[in-house]
């Protein structure tokens, strides 16, 4: 799957990215990019996977900062790499005490050490090295705390929105602690950690998205949301029913993410922006756009029978099951599974009513007219064709048994449905026919709150960044003005003392006492002869 969503990706480059004077390197750093995860997903070594991992998070920073001649997109670039760069340490911890339990860097021995009777630690260090691990799983995956990078990452090109969302850097932390669930099955600290940290975050994103002026942005905090549930499915899934069904989510997350991605960054072509004034009724534009938005859209909103419904029946089934079999975090996650599968329907309407709202559309903006055609190119059509293919009938890979599931119950299959009709429900009738710049009433105040990320970006800057910065100035004046003052006040006593002594021994002999010494040495020698006679 990753290697099929970079396919598309880097087709879909070569058409939005034609004209871009860095386009070799952006396509470079996608290949580098897709490399990584390929050997996060197949190494059977920690150290492989923490190569992987780290390239992740360079390459990542790479195509974010794509545009650098924009402010706001190096500042995203850094902002991506500065956060997950701190959640970083946590994994890292956990990775070396882990292997350092063990004796081997191999992930089977790791797994054996780990998971059986006889650990090489207490319970107590294994679940604190779990939760350093889960740590850096979060920060990557942009969960809570550490969500609010990745809305911001959209500052870069769409192929990279496609790719980062889809199919590598933000699902790298479900495959490792899938990799790593005999183990984490047992850490019972760090399964709290995770559970409540993802029914956070997916009840949180999922509203924020609802709220968001820029649909790519929608996207985004959509991507935060589903990556959540994901996630909360190893932090509520039993021993017996084991990853899977998180792996199936993020299957299918891939799938529907990127035709998603990719149909906006076509739309915003035709539309010269993102933002949802500029969209509406750009679906028009051509079949295939309307249809791939839709079933999109469906699999993301977890309609029954298309791949996203089908997984994500899965993990409410798993959190259930989780809930009243080991108890733990399941009650919670499952809570939070079913307010967000009614959140994520109503923004997915609001998407769809806004793109596809049966309204004449204006000429294209000077943004869409730099594109040499608003018109994708044959590959582009086929990849997304594809794409929306596999959103329809991918759930029919269950049938194949790749994946070792438990089948969901009608039961589980019509409450989904009912809560989606709900969400839904809610986003139609709250469509404005007075408002023609979008198909959602929301106040300003609401709007600002959730264009913002409810402020987290500015609290995180007052309560973490200034203090560093401001520790950082103090730093900076005590080894400049104090210690540094130290060695320059030893130079210059050093060099003062020089002076003195240096005056000492060349400054000129005054002429009087030239003529005493001489008329002495004279004396001194004529006594010498006189008493040598």
């Amino acid at each position: 799957m990753v290697a099929l969503v970079a396919a598309a990706v880097l087709v879909f480059t070569r058409w939005y990215l034609e004209d871009d004077d860095r386009l070799a390197q952006f396509a470079a750093t996608v290949s580098l990019f897709t490399a990584a995860m390929m050997l996060v997903v197949h190494a059977r070594d920690l150290v492989l996977t923490l190569i992987g991992w780290e390239v992740m998070g360079w390459c990542s920073y790479l195509l974010i900062g794509h545009w650098s001649r924009k402010e706001s997109a190096r500042r995203a670039a850094y902002k991506a790499f500065i956060v997950t760069r701190v959640a970083d340490i946590g994994f890292v911890l956990g990775i070396v005490g882990l292997v350092a339990g063990a004796g081997s860097t191999g992930l089977d021995a790791v797994i054996d050490a780990w998971s059986g009777p006889d650990t090489p630690a207490t319970p107590a260090v294994r679940s604190a090295l779990l939760a350093l691990v889960v740590i850096g799983v979060l920060g990557k995956s942009a969960q809570f705390p550490f969500q609010d990078w990745l809305p911001d990452a959209m500052e870069g090109p769409t192929p990279a929105s496609a790719l980062i969302h889809a199919a590598t850097m933000v699902a790298a932390g479900t495959v490792v602690l899938a990799q790593l669930f005999p183990v984490l099955v047992h850490a019972d600290g760090a399964r709290w950690l995770l559970g409540i940290a993802t029914a956070v975050t997916m009840v949180g994103a999922a509203a924020l998205a609802l709220g968001q002026s820029d649909l790519k942005r929608l996207l985004a905090w959509s991507t935060v949301s589903q990556v959540a549930i994901m996630l909360s499915a190893l932090a509520t899934a039993t021993e017996e029913i084991g990853p899977d069904p998180a792996l199936f989510h993020m299957w299918s997350h891939a799938v529907f993410k990127s035709l998603l991605f990719l149909t906006i960054g076509w739309l915003s072509v035709v539309a010269g922006s993102t933002l949802a004034v500029a969209l509406r009724g750009a679906g028009n534009v051509h079949q295939l756009a309307r249809v791939a938005w839709l079933f999109g859209l469906l699999a993301l909103a977890g309609a029954p029978f298309v791949v996203g419904g089908l997984s994500k029946e899965h993990v409410l089934v798993t959190a259930y099951e989780g809930a009243i079999g080991s108890g733990g975090p399941g009650v919670i996650v499952l809570a939070a599974l079913l307010v967000t599968v009614v959140l994520t329907a109503a923004y997915a309407m609001r998407a769809h009513l806004v793109v596809t709202a049966p309204l004449e559309r204006a000429e294209p903006s000077a943004a869409g007219d730099d594109h040499p055609s608003g018109m994708p190119s044959d590959a582009v059509l086929a990849a997304l064709a594809v794409l929306t293919v596999l959103t329809v009938v991918g759930g029919l890979i269950l049938i194949t048994g790749l994946f070792d599931i438990h089948r969901a119950s009608q039961w589980w299959m019509l409450l989904t449905l009912l809560l989606i009709s709900i969400g839904a429900g809610v986003s139609w009738l709250a469509r404005s026919s007075g408002d023609p710049r979008d198909a959602f009433v929301r106040t300003r105040r609401h709007r600002a709150l959730a264009d913002r990320g409810l402020g987290f970006d500015t609290a995180y800057r007052r309560l973490i960044a200034d203090p560093v910065l401001g520790l950082a100035r103090v730093v900076a004046f005590l080894d400049r003005e104090v210690v540094d003052g130290y060695v320059r006040g030893a130079a210059a006593s050093a060099g003062i003392a020089g002076w003195f002594a240096e005056r000492g021994h060349r400054r000129e002999a005054p002429s009087a006492g030239v003529g005493l010494v001489a008329l002495g040495l004279i004396v001194a020698a004529g006594t010498a002869v006189l008493t040598w006679r």
